[in-house]
């Protein structure tokens, strides 16, 4: 056939395709060898068999391995420096985030970084606790210290924190984006009143979508719509379904006004009532009976949040015998406009009560001009009294 002594340069790449070991690709400047300066002029066409040597020293310093991946090594997240103080005498859990290093940049090239802090298990934004945010760079320091109040021995057993460094939320361009990297510490091996540092590798979590048959007592979400689920969450939501909350109390007969004190001071980790995630809490006390005295007292509402703080003092007039054969109910609500406020919990005091309600009764009615502060958790039932 005419035509059949010209071979076309499909031909020639077709001659060079052969079983066996897969050869490099070929560089085009062997098709054009007017690229080196010392080549010949060649307009004939290029041998169909060059040295393959050359080739592969030529690709070398070219080969570059791609990562397969989210590699295992969790130090290619990075490292966060931080540290646990358990305050017994205050009551209180202080975690201080010093800085992270050599952080692994999100896919949107930000690097506008803070630490969110969660006590699990729990509700997470009654536990939520974040750092202010440092922008640009992958080293930040931040140097703060958060505090969650009204923290236990109990709680130091059975509660983990997990930190998580996040983009800034305002910044990033997906929505209840996962976190850079985050790590989990269980508090059991912390020693109380005395502080402890970390320098840990941050971790990624495999997150999946939260199961929708999954609810909880209190008829909505502890964690947000659309959030990504943790499958060990689970576990950890249906224990926090079980939480109320805590109050701090403080109680004082004073011998100069002939009545008991009641401080209402704060409240920590209460249970969302609202759409939003939040609370409008506020505490309502009744001393029973208390015929022909004022007995029952309110606080002013604090707006979404649960973790509110009153500072607020109330008086019931009375001998010390008289108020030790009564009962004090202190009550935490959600207040909700033009509907009925929601019962989120209440701590029952009295000789009567067991634990350390009795306690904080007894002890404060068996001294005079003593203050006596403590956390009592919340009962999710109401209480019922009787004459």
């Amino acid at each position: 056939m005419a035509g059949r002594g010209r071979v076309s340069m499909q031909e020639h790449m077709a001659i060079d395709v052969s079983p066996g070991p897969i050869r490099p690709i070929r560089l085009i400047s062997h098709y054009f060898p007017h690229f080196y300066p010392t080549a010949e002029p060649a307009l004939r066409p290029p041998d169909p068999r060059p040295p393959v040597t050359p080739i592969r020293s030529a690709l070398q310093p070219q080969l570059d391995p791609e990562p397969e991946g989210d590699s295992d090594d969790s130090t290619a997240l990075g490292t966060l420096e931080f540290t646990l103080l358990f305050d017994t005498d205050n009551s209180t859990l202080h975690c201080t985030a010093h800085r992270a290093k050599d952080l692994k940049p999100p896919a949107s090239g930000s690097m506008d970084t803070f630490v969110k802090a969660n006590l699990l298990p729990g509700a997470s934004k009654a536990s939520q606790l974040r750092t202010r945010t440092v922008r640009g760079t992958r080293g930040p320091v931040w140097e703060e210290t958060l505090t969650y109040h009204g923290f236990t021995l109990q709680d130091a057993r059975r509660k983990t924190l997990r930190l998580c460094v996040c983009e800034d939320p305002w910044l990033r361009r997906r929505r209840r984006a996962p976190p850079l990297g985050e790590l989990r510490v269980p508090l059991r091996k912390l020693v109380p009143n005395r502080a402890r540092s970390f320098n840990v590798c941050l971790e990624r979590r495999r997150l999946t979508k939260r199961p929708k048959s999954l609810d909880t007592a209190r008829g909505m979400s502890l964690y947000e719509v659309g959030e990504t689920w943790d499958p060990e969450q689970e576990v950890e939501a249906e224990l926090a379904s079980e939480e109320r909350g805590r109050v701090l109390l403080s109680l004082c007969y004073s011998s100069q006004r002939g009545g008991l004190l009641v401080g209402v001071l704060r409240c920590a980790h209460l249970a969302p009532m609202d759409a939003n995630g939040y609370s409008d809490p506020f505490v309502r006390l009744f001393l029973h009976p208390n015929a022909g005295r004022k007995s029952k007292y309110k606080t002013s509402v604090r707006k979404k949040t649960l973790n509110p703080e009153f500072n607020e003092e109330f008086f019931y007039a009375g001998p010390r015998e008289e108020l030790a054969q009564k009962t004090l109910l202190v009550s935490v609500w959600d207040y909700d406009l033009g509907t009925a406020d929601d019962f989120i919990g209440g701590v029952q005091l009295s000789s009567w009560a067991g634990g350390e309600r009795q306690q904080h009764w007894r002890e404060c009615l068996g001294h005079s001009d003593r203050r006596l502060e403590l956390w009592h958790p919340l009962d999710g039932a109401p209480l019922q009294l009787s004459d």
